[in-house]
């Protein structure tokens, strides 16, 4: 239990002051289970913040809440404007924002863990979880206590734990709770996977980090920023977040780097730079690619640190020039944590394979099946040009397009493999509540606005399993099929329902099925009754 007046007190003494700062209170000084948004989790002594959501309004289950014994209500609105209430044993808080209270709160109810860790933030378009992984194998090699806190899993003291279904960067509470954990399992750093929506929902306030890197920042998320410039703007926040002292990476090579890098100058923080078109601090020069590995010379040419070599080779399984770029990032950060070369080097060639990122699922096939998360243009695009150095026969390749996401996304993923890739599978990806058809009937439309013919160079299959399957039966030897979209994700969203999915399963079933004669079982969805066979014409 804690008490109100101690988490305001904690609250208003944060040495980094939150421009949202607690607010005058005379009521009761209650003490408090927890804090809580959904009245189903309140009990009494409950907090319940009234969070305001794009098409949600919590305020109209403060009723609710109150009847069910929560202690304090944490609200944009006095009750008497909502025609409520309130119990003289009931503390009411009104706040500007009740996202970014519940933020300050959380951190103040677990007591600040992340002023006990040297905090690295991980944020960008695509990439993220990758160079995640990355820094925390190459921290890991220098024996430093580094917890994880990704899109995946988080990793605390060597137990992982997977995190739930269709997250990015946990709530508040959820993340202030990990890293109290942390703490208390004495770790020393922790690296926090950090999304646009939890800069922008308060899922991070009140963490100082000590460290902010940038992968990029392309085309994704512009259903709920509004525009590019916006998304720029919200990412930009991690910046702000720096605690003095503290360093900022930026890809120098990207479209969002002028800009991330004027935000960052009146601050009090330093800046790397890591690339390989434009002079950087961390640069890679000398890349070869083949079917098995990427090799490059890891170089320092800005840098003035002694535990840096000019040059360092390096050689990693895992492919593609964007995983050049998250290996870059993630050096940048572990030489200015004042790690040496070879153990930098030591640390990035571990890492043989990351969770449903450019994943290769061999059931003796002849020909190359990747799977891959690749969901955004940006993604799609670089897993296309990856794959293509990796054989000498044609890209099949199967992926769909959110529903209740960016519309947008969906004809430009299309013309992207349109263009790049030899033959494309249009099919489910988290549809929602949005109309399937009409989603695969945008994507059609951009695949034939690069000269796509349907039936002969793209395919509508609703069924994902059947996608798959699909494709398969399209290869040859020395072609490469790379089905994109879910890499590592555990579900598919339908209407309201989250069925079991997972594509690496999805895509042994469909390759065993395949190499025996069989035809492609029923794994679950809703799609697989809807068709019987793909033919040549639409669907």
């Amino acid at each position: 239990m804690k008490l109100l007046s101690q988490l305001l007190a904690a609250w208003a003494a944060a040495p980094n002051p939150s421009p949202l700062p607690p607010p005058p209170y005379t009521g009761p000084d209650v003490p408090l289970l927890n804090l809580v948004e959904h009245t189903d989790e309140v009990q009494p002594g409950s907090a319940f913040v009234a969070r305001v959501r794009t098409g949600s309004d919590g305020h109209r289950f403060i009723g609710q809440a109150l009847e069910k014994g929560a202690s304090l209500i944490l609200a944009q609105h006095p009750a008497a404007e909502l025609g409520l209430t309130v119990p003289d044993n009931v503390a009411y808080l009104v706040v500007p924002d009740t996202a970014a209270a519940l933020a300050w709160l959380a951190a103040a109810w677990y007591d600040f863990p992340a002023r006990s860790l040297t905090v690295i933030g991980v944020t960008g378009t695509d990439g993220k979880t990758s160079t995640s992984n990355l820094l925390f194998a190459v921290l890991g090699q220098a024996g430093l206590k580094v917890g994880l806190l990704s899109t995946i899993k988080a990793v605390i003291g060597g137990e992982e734990e997977p995190l739930a279904l269709h997250v990015t960067t946990p709530e508040a509470p959820v993340v202030q709770s990990y890293l109290r954990r942390m703490v208390d399992a004495g770790l020393t750093h922790c690296i926090l996977e950090t999304t646009s929506h939890a800069l922008a929902q308060h899922r991070v306030t009140g963490i100082e980090y000590a460290a902010g890197i940038y992968t990029n920042i392309t085309h994704e998320h512009l259903d709920y920023h509004g525009s590019y410039d916006n998304y720029l703007l919200t990412k930009a926040r991690l910046i702000s977040q720096l605690k003095p002292g503290g360093v900022v990476i930026l890809n120098r090579d990207d479209q969002s780097y002028e800009q991330l890098a004027a935000s960052s100058e009146p601050l009090a923080v330093s800046r790397l730079t890591y690339g390989i078109d434009h002079p950087a601090d961390v640069t890679a020069t000398d890349i070869t690619y083949s079917a098995a590995a990427t090799r490059f010379t890891l170089g320092t040419p800005q840098l003035e640190t002694r535990n840096a070599k000019l040059e360092t080779p390096i050689t990693s399984p895992l492919v593609g020039t964007f995983n050049i770029y998250n290996m870059l990032a993630a050096a940048a950060l572990a030489y200015h944590l004042g790690l040496d070369s070879d153990t930098i080097k030591a640390g990035l060639e571990r890492v043989t394979a990351l969770s449903g990122r450019m994943e290769r699922i061999d059931q003796g096939q002849p020909f190359l099946v990747i799977v891959d998360f690749a969901h955004t243009p940006n993604a799609l695009e670089k897993a296309i040009q990856a794959v293509r150095g990796m054989g000498r026969g044609r890209v099949i390749v199967v992926f769909g397009s959110a529903g209740k996401r960016d519309k947008e996304k969906r004809r430009l993923m299309a013309e992207i493999a349109g263009r790049d890739a030899d033959l494309s599978i249009l099919t489910a990806e988290d549809p929602r509540t949005e109309s399937l058809d009409d989603i695969l009937a945008m994507m059609a439309e951009g695949c034939r606005s690069q000269g796509g013919v349907e039936g002969e160079t793209f395919w509508r299959v609703p069924d994902r399993g059947r996608a798959i399957y699909h494709a398969l039966t399209l290869a040859q030897p020395e072609d490469i099929v790379l089905i994109c979209g879910k890499g590592h994700e555990q579900s598919m969203c339908f209407g309201p329902i989250e069925y079991p999915w997972d594509d690496r399963e999805a895509t042994r079933v469909a390759l065993d099925a395949f190499l025996t004669g069989q035809p492609m079982p029923d794994l679950g969805l809703p799609t697989f009754c809807a068709i019987l066979e793909v033919t040549t014409n639409p669907l």
